[in-house]
């Protein structure tokens, strides 16, 4: 496999140099507090069965609580964050009728004493900031991404085969967790971002991942990092996934240590970026629509590693 040099201009390369006199960007004015943070106070009466309202500890400041924790919704996006990090759990609402599915939830917060409350869907509605909470919602801690480094130093090592994802420009939520579920679906070990790309992994993307976020670890760049490098002396190939002009996916094995590049729906990737892969996949098809959609686009490629993969 040819490797191309990285270009000058590319992402993944490096920061420019600074130019004299350039002054750090002014602080952003302080968030407006979101009013759905504020629980309800009206409860609906306790269902039998059901257990009382907890009573939690005191609560954080609002500004730490924006950076500290996150609100989740959707029942497996839930299930799966409390089974594989419990301790993170700070706070539970939820709808009359998830009691029976949520037992272990209720017991822990009673055991831990942490907040919980049985609500109303319209107040779920207006917490979340959706109808599709699907009867629970919950504030969690929120885990600080892996660096690129430490993401490399958990990863199978070569020659294993591995997965990873890299997102470039990708921030629309339902389009990072449609990739999340396929990538944690077929056995990727790693989401990757851009050093400035905003915090994906919204409460919206990780419930269209039905779970998908807490099998998948997820890591953000450095600025100035040259990931494509480090990427490679991990053993892995560099694959930049185009709708049109690149080798046909399915003529020959995929690396068994491949990342593949996902860009922005519409515009793509960034044209710096696919010069400096080492392969530009395309996936064929009739020709009766210009292209898959990144979410479709993400379960083939995908599908297609983890089939040579288990084969070889």
């Amino acid at each position: 496999m040819t490797r191309r040099p990285v270009p000058p201009d590319s992402p993944y390369r490096g920061p420019a140099p600074r130019r004299t006199g350039d002054s750090a960007p002014a602080a952003s004015p302080r968030p407006a507090r979101d009013q759905a943070e504020r629980p309800p106070r009206a409860e609906r009466p306790r269902p039998a069965g059901a257990p009382r309202t907890g009573h939690g500890e005191p609560a954080a400041p609002p500004s730490f609580r924006r950076e500290a924790e996150q609100r989740l919704f959707g029942l497996n996006a839930c299930l799966a964050a409390f089974a594989r990090r419990p301790q993170d759990l700070r706070k539970l609402w939820l709808d009359a009728s998830r009691v029976p599915r949520l037992k272990a939830v209720l017991a822990w917060c009673v055991q831990h004493r942490l907040g919980y409350r049985v609500v109303e869907t319209a107040d779920l509605d207006k917490l979340c900031g959706t109808q599709h909470h699907e009867g629970v919602c919950m504030d969690l801690r929120r885990p600080a991404p892996l660096s690129l480094a430490a993401l490399l130093a958990q990863v199978p090592a070569p020659p294993a085969p591995s997965l990873l994802i890299l997102l470039d420009g990708v921030g629309n939520p339902h389009n990072v967790g449609a990739v999340l579920r396929s990538a944690a679906n077929f056995g990727a070990h790693g989401l990757i971002v851009a050093a400035d790309a905003p915090a994906v992994l919204s409460g919206a993307a990780v419930r269209v991942a039905e779970g998908g976020a807490e099998a998948v670890a997820y890591a953000q760049l450095a600025h100035g990092e040259d990931a494509l490098a480090a990427l490679r002396g991990a053993g892995y190939a560099v694959a930049a996934t185009v709708p049109r002009d690149g080798e046909d996916l399915h003529a020959r094995p995929l690396p068994r240590r491949l990342t593949l590049v996902f860009g922005a729906e519409g515009e793509g990737m960034s044209a710096a970026l696919i010069r400096a892969t080492d392969l530009r996949l395309t996936i064929p098809g009739s020709g009766a629509v210009e292209s898959l959609n990144i979410a479709a686009s993400a379960a083939v490629l995908c599908a297609e590693w983890w089939r040579a993969a288990r084969a070889r």
